[in-house]
């Protein structure tokens, strides 16, 4: 896996005592299950837990997956990776009003939509799934704690003992 570093999608401190780092889909309804669990282990670790996503669109079973991942893109660009990300697994799996959704977290959509018509994130996008793919990572979600792969279930308690270790 490729180390953390300002490329990626942080929330947290990067050098903070466990790092977190998910491969997802939008458009998965087991990321979508995660997507809260995440949260609740954010608030459960506070400093001590950095979070990181990446992307990992399944794309031939989601036809929404990689333009979903490419709008948080283009919605990063405008500093509003997070709040995309977090509206689009609260409204998966309808992802079909992408510049809507823009519109709603106070993108300028005239640019957002110019990016996303001409897929100017596409590449971010397929870096992401190459460094899962070459780490990996096969189904979504799939998480990392500290550089090594969670091979433990996605509950909340199996996901918590894991940090607690790696803490």
């Amino acid at each position: 896996m490729l180390p953390v570093s300002e490329r990626d999608h942080v929330q947290g401190r990067i050098h903070a005592p466990v790092v977190l780092v998910e491969y997802g889909d939008f458009e998965c309804p087991d990321c979508k299950a995660a997507y809260p669990l995440v949260k609740t282990l954010q608030a459960r670790f506070g400093d001590d837990l950095c979070f990181v996503y990446r992307h990992f669109p399944l794309i031939e079973k989601h036809r929404l997956a990689a333009p979903a991942a490419e709008a948080s893109e283009a919605a990063g660009a405008q500093n509003l990776f997070w709040q995309m990300h977090d509206l689009l697994f609260e409204s998966s799996p309808v992802l079909d009003r992408l510049s809507q959704f823009a519109r709603e977290i106070g993108a300028d959509t005239h640019r957002f939509d110019r990016e996303l018509h001409s897929r100017t994130y596409r590449p971010r996008v397929e870096q992401d799934i190459e460094d899962g793919a070459a780490s990996g990572v096969h189904g979504t979600p799939s998480f990392f704690i500290n550089g090594v792969r969670h091979e433990g279930g996605h509950d909340l308690d199996s996901l918590v003992e894991a940090l607690r270790v790696a803490r």
